[in-house]
């Protein structure tokens, strides 16, 4: 079965930088493109980023760009989420998914992703 596994997560000072992974099995990698999500405590489930089949295209949440990056290695089936500058309000759970769609604006969208993983969590706190 399809397995999205992150890791990374965990406890950083505002300023720092982590960088998350997302680990995929079960299905063919380089046919989906892939997104990260973040979810805070009562609220909604936000489009972070997501980037193209290839690697080659990537998309941003307008908020986040210049201190988040995403990437891809279509060898090593993983994806991943450098954060740098973080700050109180980036804290929440952070989930990698796969989409059948491009990387554009309709990736944005949590009901167009078709695997999902369980999340991981970041807690930006001094």
């Amino acid at each position: 079965q399809v397995q999205l596994v992150e890791s990374g997560g965990g406890l950083v000072q505002p300023g720092g930088s982590l960088a998350l992974d997302c680990a995929a099995s079960g299905l063919t990698f380089s046919a989906y493109a892939m997104g990260w999500f973040r979810q805070a405590p009562g609220k909604d489930r936000e489009f972070v980023a997501s980037v193209s089949r290839s690697g080659g295209t990537t998309y941003y949440a307008n908020s986040l760009k210049g201190r988040f990056t995403i990437s891809r290695d279509n060898a090593r089936n993983t994806v991943s989420l450098q954060m740098n500058s973080l700050k109180p309000e980036d804290t929440a759970v952070y989930y990698c998914a796969a989409t059948t769609l491009a990387a554009n604006s309709r990736s944005t969208l949590p009901q167009n992703y078709v695997y999902w993983g369980q999340g991981t969590q970041v807690t930006v706190s001094s």
